[in-house]
C-alpha cells in the first residue's frame, strides 16, 4: 500500500505543482508507473476547479467565476497539457512527415497553429461551462469533477494503446511510455469512470462518455497514421481534447 501510495504522488509531483511528502523519494522506475493514476490527479485538480467555481459563482458573474476556476486548474497543472496541446497543433499543423512534426512538436517556441489552437480550446472549454453554470453553478463544478479524470483516463488509453513515437529518450515523457498492467489498467478505468456515472444524469453521463470516446479514438487513429504512436505532448492534447468533448456531451443534453 505504501508503494501505491508513493505511485500516486510521484504521479500527483510530475503532473501538477502540488507539493508531496517528504518521505516520497523521485525514482524514474516508480515514475514509470504512475500513468494508472493520471485519472486519480484529475480527481485532484477538479476539485480544486469545482470547488472555485461553486464557491465564486456564489460571489461573481458565472462567466468570471468560469475563467478564474479554469486559471487556478492551469496553476496548479503549470499548464502541462495546455503546452502540449499546442505543441501538438504546431507539430501536426505544420509537418509534413513524422520527422517535421517530431521536431516541430520538440521547439520551445509556439507558432501559429499552436497559439490559434490553444486560444480556441480555452475558449470552447469557457464557453461551455458558463453555459453549464447558467443552469446551475454546481452543474458545471460537477462536469468538472467528471471532466478531469474522465479526459486523463483518455490521455492513459492512448499511451497504453499506441507505442512511443520517438526513437530517443530525450523527451520527459520517456520514463512513462510503458503499457499498463491489468491492475493499473482497472485502477485507471474505476478511477476515470467513477465521477461520471456517480454524479451524472445517465443521459449525461453516456453523452459526455460517448464523446469523449470518440475524440480519444480519432486522435489515436490520427497519432497512429501521421506518427506511428504518442508523445507527451500528442498525451496533453488527448487530455485537453476529451475534456472539453465531456463538457460538449453534458452542455449537448442539459438545455
Amino acid at each position: 500500500m505504501r508503494e501505491q501510495l508513493a505511485r500516486f504522488f510521484t504521479a500527483l509531483a510530475y503532473f501538477t505543482r502540488l507539493p508531496v511528502p517528504a518521505w516520497v523519494a523521485w525514482s524514474p522506475e516508480r515514475l514509470a508507473r504512475t500513468a494508472a493514476y493520471l485519472p486519480l490527479v484529475g480527481w485532484v485538480v477538479g476539485l480544486a476547479g469545482a470547488a472555485a467555481l461553486y464557491a465564486l459563482a456564489q460571489m461573481l458573474p458565472a462567466s468570471l467565476a468560469v475563467i478564474l476556476s479554469m486559471a487556478l486548474t492551469v496553476r496548479l497543472t503549470g499548464a502541462l497539457h495546455e503546452d502540449g496541446f499546442a505543441d501538438a497543433c504546431d507539430g501536426l499543423g505544420g509537418g509534413w512527415d513524422k520527422a517535421q512534426i517530431l521536431a516541430i512538436m520538440k521547439d520551445s517556441h509556439i507558432g501559429s497553429y499552436g497559439a490559434i489552437g490553444i486560444v480556441l480550446m480555452l475558449l470552447a472549454k469557457a464557453a461551455a461551462l458558463v453555459e453549464l453554470a447558467g443552469v446551475s453553478p454546481g452543474t458545471a463544478a460537477v462536469a468538472l469533477l467528471v471532466a478531469h479524470p474522465l479526459s486523463r483516463l483518455a490521455a492513459a488509453a492512448v499511451l497504453h494503446a499506441l507505442p512511443y513515437a520517438r526513437r530517443d529518450d530525450s523527451s520527459k515523457a520517456a520514463a512513462l511510455a510503458q503499457c499498463l498492467s491489468r491492475g493499473e489498467l482497472l485502477l485507471a478505468g474505476l478511477c476515470g469512470l467513477l465521477p461520471a456515472i456517480v454524479l451524472l444524469a445517465p443521459l449525461q453521463a453516456l453523452s459526455a462518455l460517448a464523446l469523449a470516446a470518440l475524440v480519444t479514438l480519432w486522435l489515436a487513429r490520427l497519432f497512429l497514421r501521421r506518427l506511428g504512436g504518442h508523445t507527451g505532448d500528442l498525451l496533453g492534447a488527448v487530455q485537453q481534447a476529451a475534456e472539453l468533448a465531456c463538457y460538449v456531451g453534458i452542455v449537448a443534453v442539459s438545455r
